[in-house]
Formats: C-alpha cells, structure tokens, sequence
C-alpha cells in the first residue's frame, strides 16, 4: 500500500513539535527510521502503518539511564492513540502502529508479531549501525557523561565489560551483534555491511591510541 505525500507532511509536522533536542533521537533519527524501512520492506509490509510507527516510535524518549527506560515504547504506543485517530487510521491499523511502536524497543523484549513491526525493529536498530551508528554512539556517551574508552583497557581484555561506563564498550555488549538478531533478509543484509564499515572505524581508532582490536570484537 502506497503512503500518501500529505500523511508523511502531518506526521513530520506533529512530531516535530514534540522532539526534544536529543540528537541522537530527533527528527533526522525518523527520516532515516522512515528511509530504512522502506529499504527492508517487503510486499507484505502494510506501507501507511509502517511510516506512522517510524515517525511516531520515539513519542516518548527517556533517556538510557532511566530507570522506566524499558516502559518508553508502551508509552509512545499509548500517545500514538489520538494522533492517529486524528489522522483517520481504523481501529485495526491504530492497533498495528501501536504494536510496532511498543515491540520495536531493545530494552522492552516484546517479541513483533507483524510484517511491520519486525520491520521497524529492524530500521531503528540499523540506526545504530554505520557512520551515524558510530556518531550517536558517541554523542549518547557524552550527554550521559560517560568516558570514551577505558585509558588503561579500552578493549575490556583484562577486565568486565562496562558500558555504563565506557562508551566503546558499548559496542561489543550490543551494536556488533546486532546482525545477527535482525528479523528481515534486508536488515540482516544491511545490518552486516555497516558493521564491517564501524570495524573499519575501530581498526583506525586503536591504531591512533596504541592498541589493536582484540579478534573477539572482530566476529558479529
């Protein structure tokens, strides 16, 4: 199913009185969400419920470490209720949106049971991944103020890892396995390229603070 040209416009318009300035979660995080997503869908993808549950998934965005972090989804899901009303969605596509908001969060663990909502989980988790993955990466790091890398371990070969506190430790406890928990053939495809593009960065990374990468970060 085709999305009009005036659906996308309101959903841009609505959310963008509502983002906070997160940079990590702001309207350019959608517009990719909305531009991964149709890159990974298939013909079974219902495309008008797709692009409201991309645009309308971060409704409510705490921040990493809030204790109700794994509550956000369920609570943007709740939010999307009346916008989408509004915008004329049924009372079977509301529910749809709202299943794809609530089971596309990492951190809330409800399994998609949808064309779209495996289609989501899979878009919003690529935004994790590549270049941009690398840079919200590190600016999420900073808002948090958490250190870039442990100075004396940065690869954690001596020591647990920590990405509660080390930035990079991030990546091994999540970003680099996130291949292989991808739903759809193009996330997985997708997914795989941009990892080997961050093994490329972190390759680069260790040879500029006197380091390797150790082979255990090197497998996804």
């Amino acid at each position: 199913m085709d999305i009009s040209a005036d659906l996308l416009t309101r959903l841009r318009a609505i959310v963008a009185q509502r983002m906070e300035t997160d940079p990590a979660h702001d309207m350019a995080h959608l517009d990719r969400v909305w531009h991964n997503a149709q890159a990974i869908a298939d013909e079974q993808a219902d495309m008008r419920v797709l692009v409201a549950a991309c645009y309308l998934h971060d409704l409510v965005n705490l921040p990493k470490n809030d204790p109700d972090r794994h509550l956000a989804s369920r609570k943007s899901a709740r939010e999307s209720e009346r916008i989408l009303r509004d915008l004329g969605f049924d009372a079977a596509s509301l529910h749809s949106v709202q299943h794809a908001i609530e089971a596309h969060s990492y951190s809330a663990k409800i399994p998609p049971h949808s064309p779209e909502a495996r289609i989501l989980r899979d878009a919003d988790r690529l935004d994790a991944l590549g270049a941009i993955g690398i840079a919200r990466c590190f600016v999420v790091t900073g808002a948090l103020g958490r250190t870039l890398y442990d100075l004396e371990d940065p690869f954690a070969e001596s020591r647990a890892l920590d990405d509660l506190t080390f930035g990079l430790d991030h990546w091994r406890v999540k970003l680099l396995d996130l291949p292989a928990d991808m739903l759809t053939r193009g996330g997985r495809d997708l997914a795989i390229k941009r990892v080997t593009q961050m093994l490329g960065f972190l390759e680069a990374f260790a040879e500029e603070i006197g380091h390797r990468v150790p082979d255990g970060w090197k497998s996804t």
